[in-house]
């Protein structure tokens, strides 16, 4: 694999650590990097308690910082779940987010790809996010490319929405009509606000539990409004599209729950990230005619109910359509991967803001 590849289609792994922090997901895709030929198979590696633990006192730091074990948590976890497939030709290892702050010192995603490379004998692109940040763009939200991709595979044929509900949520409008994601009024995507992340951390400081499972807190509690009201005045929801964040950048969301009951709290912060995607919703170009669900969030009933209720078109989860909601980001970074060995842009000033279509990425291979 010297040099770009060429347009015949490769079995590329993808692999995805969150700022939810649950584990390592893991995904084989079929691509050229343009058209998705086949699904393959998927692993998810959990962190353990202590592991996990590690990572979260890691996040908000920079390459400079002492950042512990956390790098070792995350190279072991990684090798452990990519080792499992043999049939990869090439590995897209998109690292773990520590911080983002794009308009300032960058952007952070924790991992050695050229490390990755050696342990597993085939070659790693990573550090996806760097080049778009450097050329004035935002480095994310970086699955859109993927979206559209996807759009294309279920046959849309009208505007369609990729609603990533993660520890940030990211909202993908695509026009399937379009020829390519670099096309003009192919892709408008953004980061919508915060959506599990917070969650994750309430119940974690206040009940020593990883998640809201199956909003089983919030389901009990009320939302208060006035909490709700205070949220939306944050000056993120006033910015146009593309925009991002970091996934603490709306910490105030626990002071302002501090002083409601653990269900209150939990269906109040659910009712923010949902109202959060509704706020954005409005910078889509056109009505769409559904939205589909991916990540974590799409497993909380609570949270897929609130959606519903609030937009104007069928909210789903992917499996709807064929995809795996679990495993979209694993695949979208195998995709991304095969673009950037084809020397392909894998962002453009409607996903990122960047002043033009650019490809990011190291290649790093084996010695």
């Amino acid at each position: 694999m010297k040099g770009k590849l060429t347009a015949e289609p490769v079995w590329a792994l993808g692999a995805m650590s969150g700022t939810s922090l649950d584990g390592v997901d893991a995904a084989l895709l079929r691509t050229d990097g343009e058209t998705i030929f086949e699904f393959g198979a998927s692993a998810y590696r959990a962190y353990s308690d202590a592991e996990r633990a590690v990572l979260r006192e890691a996040l908000g730091l920079w390459p400079e910082d002492d950042l512990g074990a956390a790098p070792k948590v995350c190279f072991e976890a990684h090798r452990a779940v990519l080792a499992e497939f043999d049939a990869a030709e090439v590995i897209g290892f998109h690292g773990q987010t520590l911080a983002h702050d794009p308009a300032g010192r960058g952007t952070h995603q924790m991992g050695d790809g050229a490390a990755l490379a050696e342990a597993l004998g085939k070659p790693v692109v990573w550090d996806f996010r760097s080049a778009d940040v450097a050329l004035g763009g935002q480095g994310a939200p970086l699955a859109p490319f993927f979206h559209f991709a996807c759009a294309k595979w279920i046959g849309a044929r009208e505007p369609v929405a990729f609603l990533n509900l993660g520890g940030v949520g990211n909202l993908t409008w695509v026009d399937p009509s379009k020829a390519k994601p670099q096309d003009d009024g192919a892709l408008l995507a953004f980061d919508t606000g915060p959506a599990n992340a917070p969650i994750n951390d309430l119940v974690a400081e206040r009940l020593g539990l990883d998640c809201d499972r199956d909003g089983a807190l919030a389901r009990k509690g009320r939302v208060e409004e006035g909490a709700l009201e205070l949220f939306l005045e944050e000056s993120y929801f006033r910015k146009m599209p593309p925009k991002s964040l970091d996934r603490d950048d709306f910490s105030l969301m626990l002071d302002l729950v501090r002083e409601l009951s653990d269900a209150d709290a939990a269906a109040t912060m659910t009712a923010m990230a949902a109202t959060a995607v509704m706020q954005g919703m409005e910078h889509c170009p056109v009505p769409l005619s559904r939205v589909l669900v991916t990540g974590g969030g799409r497993h909380n009933p609570v949270m897929m109910q609130m959606l519903s209720a609030g937009l104007d078109c069928p909210v789903e989860p992917v499996e709807a359509v064929g995809l795996d909601g679990d495993m979209l980001e694993a695949q979208a970074f195998a995709f991304l991967a095969v673009r950037v060995l084809r020397g392909l842009p894998t962002s453009a000033p409607n996903t990122t803001g960047v002043a033009a279509p650019v490809g990011g990425g190291q290649i790093s291979r084996p010695e």
